[in-house]
């Protein structure tokens, strides 16, 4: 069973989703904490953590392996649910497998994202315990932004970690509902997804004749908003 994640960080919205049964735990990442307004990183953190005992990923934002490393440790005393959200490389290209190996040494959770290719999924297994729980986030939206197909990635990374059973794959970086229909035929643990496409994905039971149905009111209501006359 593929799980969803919501990716998300603004509190009001993750009080909305926290209580639906369909989402299993939320992410985050910088770019959605300013987005969503936080000033001081901690104190928003905290209240996000309030409102929910699902899994909930924070991200480093050094550019350092000592600086990670310090950041991922004082992430980690924020709660049980938190899993330290570490990038595959920094923004030089480097890999980060000292700051991943240390933090797992320390039995920290954690959810390596920016992950691109199998390569470095390989890379990341080969630093890591098989007890401490890892996600893997491979980010399948943007490469398919770039016109590369995502699937020949996950396959190979999905039968690369068959044998960590800590270690989950997670599709990264959704762009529509269909996006967890294929997460769930390749077996993907978890699918992290915004809430715009959750809500529709809720609505999967439709058939067609309800789908056109719809679509013909939806043109319907627009018509006659705009006042359109033929003569």
């Amino acid at each position: 069973m593929t799980k969803i994640f919501c990716d998300i960080a603004d509190v009001n919205s993750i009080k909305i989703f926290n209580k639906k049964k369909l989402v299993k735990g939320f992410t985050t990442n910088p770019s959605l904490m300013r987005k969503a307004g936080a000033k001081d990183y901690k104190s928003y953190s905290a209240k996000i953590l309030r409102l929910t005992k699902k899994p909930v990923s924070l991200e480093v934002f050094a550019d350092d392996e000592k600086n990670m490393i310090y950041q991922g440790l004082k992430i980690n005393k924020w709660g049980k649910n938190v899993y330290v959200k570490v990038p595959v490389c920094n923004s030089k290209g480097k890999f980060m497998g000292k700051v991943i190996k240390s933090l797992n040494n320390k039995k920290i959770k954690l959810n390596i994202t920016a992950v691109y290719n199998s390569n470095q999924t390989r890379r990341i297994l080969k630093v890591i315990d098989k007890k401490t729980k890892v996600i893997i986030s491979i980010f399948a939206g943007r490469m398919g932004d770039i016109g590369k197909d995502p699937i020949p990635e996950f396959k190979n990374s999905i039968r690369l970690a068959k044998n960590y059973k800590n270690v989950e794959i997670l599709w990264a970086s959704t762009r529509e509902p269909y996006n967890f229909t294929q997460a769930k035929d390749l077996n993907c643990d978890i699918i992290t997804i915004p809430p715009n496409i959750i809500e529709k994905i809720e609505k999967f039971k439709k058939n067609y004749k309800k789908l056109s149905i719809d679509t013909v009111l939806g043109f319907l209501r627009d018509s006659k908003k705009s006042k359109f006359v033929i003569k």
